[in-house]
């Protein structure tokens, strides 16, 4: 698919139509998900249903469906907000930088943020979209730093921003909130990252990174200039 394949090489040849059509794309499904999580928290809210059921339970086969379910259960509209910004977020950059792996990535991270709680987590009902968020805010934050790309970078630390308690979820301080799904999903982030750390994430340079290569070539040459010299004699 052209959309999942377009790397543009030269910013003065891009292309207009295709651009905004990926940018919008990448809007699409994490806007899906965090329509889904609202309409599952009214539902809850306005009927006698009770979600919280779906959700996961450690080593207990009744908590097997949480894995896939447990994302779009949540305690309140408090919790839900928490959850929805960041998500949508992250997951829009996920695909709009990762293009052709992005889905993969995703479901990868949504898998196994679960299923670590399901093998790890303590007797509990675990529910909340807070587990992918910190696989995914995990696997932008590494894998800026692994690829030194200035755009990850500054995602990195917009994640930081918006999510600036990331770090705190991850210890069992408050009781009350899954920090083994945090955790979990913050070590399932990093682990995706260093494992897709080949994929080129394709990009083009800025002025100021080109002049800076420029200024070593040509240092670089002079060097080898003086070496050339200096055997001569």
């Amino acid at each position: 698919m052209k959309l999942f394949n377009y790397y543009p090489s030269n910013p003065k040849k891009l292309d207009p139509e295709l651009e905004k059509r990926i940018f919008f794309h990448s809007m699409v499904f994490p806007g899906a998900f965090v329509v889904a999580f609202w309409l599952v928290e009214l539902i809850e809210r306005t009927t006698t249903f009770d979600f919280v059921r779906l959700g996961v339970y450690p080593l207990h086969l009744k908590g097997l469906p949480g894995i896939l379910f447990s994302p779009f259960i949540h305690s309140g509209f408090n919790h839900l907000m928490s959850n929805s910004i960041p998500f949508f977020i992250l997951f829009f950059a996920l695909i709009y930088f990762y293009r052709r792996i992005s889905y993969r990535i995703f479901f990868l991270l949504y898998f196994l943020s679960g299923l670590t709680v399901w093998m790890a987590g303590r007797e509990a009902w675990h529910i909340g979209a807070s587990g992918v968020v910190y696989a995914m805010a995990s696997f932008h934050l590494v894998s800026g730093f692994i690829r030194n790309d200035v755009r990850l970078l500054t995602l990195s630390v917009v994640v930081v921003f918006l999510y600036g308690g990331l770090i705190w979820g991850v210890f069992p301080i408050d009781p009350s909130i899954s920090w083994e799904g945090h955790l979990w999903g913050a070590v399932s982030g990093i682990v995706l990252a260093f494992y897709y750390r080949r994929y080129q994430v394709r990009r083009d340079k800025f002025d100021w990174e080109e002049e800076e290569e420029e200024q070593e070539d040509e240092g670089e040459g002079t060097g080898e200039g003086k070496e050339k010299e200096t055997g001569g004699d």
